[in-house]
């Protein structure tokens, strides 16, 4: 299942809540096993997400590093709350805990890319690339 649900993805930016039938059908399982994988694991989305994602790691190390203000500077200079998508579609912030990039957090994955060691100058070189 989770091959498939990762293509869906993929292709569709997330998995829709009305899917879920046609893909328990598809697997032979019942819509609350797949609902159940889909809710689970928290890089799946059940909502389209904004243009860019931009997710911000919230582990234990990169929180020693400033995460937090980070997050709070991210959340005023992208204009979108985290965990939401901003009113155009252009961006969504997300959390993500733990990249495995500890040693030179704080960290982000910017629309799937690993940024590490971000500070002020990285965090306007991510709103300029969102911004594109």
């Amino acid at each position: 299942m989770l091959p498939l649900l990762h293509a869906m993805q993929e292709e569709a930016g997330h998995i829709d809540d009305a899917w879920v039938p046609a893909i328990a059908r598809a697997l032979n399982l019942s819509r609350a096993d797949v609902h159940g994988v889909v809710t689970f694991y928290h890089d799946f989305r059940r909502v389209a997400p904004g243009r860019h994602v931009v997710k911000l790691c919230r582990a234990e190390s990169c929180q020693a590093r400033g995460a937090a203000a980070i997050e709070k500077a991210a959340a005023e200079r992208l204009g979108v709350a985290m965990g939401a998508t901003r009113a155009d579609g252009q961006v969504a912030l997300e959390p993500v805990y733990c990249l495995g990039l500890c040693a030179i957090g704080p960290n982000a994955l910017v629309d799937g890319r690993p940024v590490a060691r971000i500070d002020a100058a990285a965090l306007e070189r991510i709103a300029l690339e969102v911004a594109a």
